[in-house]
């Protein structure tokens, strides 16, 4: 691998060419113009998110490989240099898929492990990094509704609240949404029904005035929603 040539390539190209070890690399690249102390803690974040999902794949690559995505797409294209941002975005499925190994308890219920381990973050990151976190963290969901209507409300809920939510929400939705030509038709028609909803909403979101992004980096997820949107409308209307 030469190292350099990976700073001009996509994000999905590096994943099926050189895995995990190129994401890696690649993030590692996008910090060296950080402060030492800053790339420390961001190194010590990627650690932690790769201890909590070792065992947890996405279909056909290692977990890890997404969370690596949404970071780097937020330092190269949405041109963020916030390490509590980026420090949450490495870690925004940790309190969500891995509550109790984070908050080291055995048991106790969703919220509680929840609030655990959102303290642990808070503990070793920061509260702003933390509440981050608990934006983009779905709740407890209510089995007598609609799994999925309820994952958009509280996705719009939460990202009303909070802007810098919104740049970790919407690189997580373009790695799922836009990527989703990368992974096995029944994993796309699935991933295509849950977020096409949600499309307009992110539209929406992204373009206020309070969204703490540069108009350029506005532009690029517009043009990556519409991406999205078109494969979704290939993989459903079909």
């Amino acid at each position: 691998m030469a190292p350099r040539m990976l700073l001009s390539m996509p994000l999905h190209a590096i994943t099926e060419v050189y895995g995990e070890a190129g994401l890696r690399e690649r993030l590692l690249l996008e910090l060296e113009s950080f402060p030492a102390g800053e790339r420390e803690r961001l190194v010590e974040a990627l650690d932690l998110a790769a201890k909590l999902h070792a065992n947890d794949r996405r279909v056909r690559e290692p977990y890890l490989n997404h969370l690596l995505r949404v970071a780097i797409r937020i330092i190269k294209y949405y041109g963020v240099r916030d390490v509590d941002v980026l420090t949450a975005a490495l870690l925004h499925d940790a309190v969500e898929d891995h509550p109790a190994e984070l908050a080291g308890r055995s048991a106790g219920t969703y919220q509680e492990l929840t609030d655990a381990a959102i303290a642990e973050l808070a503990r070793r990151f920061g509260p702003r990094t933390a509440e981050l976190v608990r934006s983009v963290t779905n709740p407890e969901y209510d089995r007598d509704r609609d799994r999925h209507e309820q994952y958009r409300q509280h996705v719009a809920d939460s990202l009303e609240r909070d802007p810098w939510a919104r740049v970790i929400k919407v690189s997580d939705f373009t790695d799922n949404g836009v990527g989703v030509v990368h992974t096995t038709p029944e994993k796309a028609f699935k991933a295509a029904v849950k977020y096409r909803p949600l499309v307009p909403k992110l539209r929406e979101l992204v373009g206020r005035p309070d969204t703490p992004l540069s108009i350029a980096a506005k532009d690029h997820i517009l043009d990556q929603l519409d991406l999205a949107e078109e494969r979704f409308a290939a993989i459903l209307d079909d």
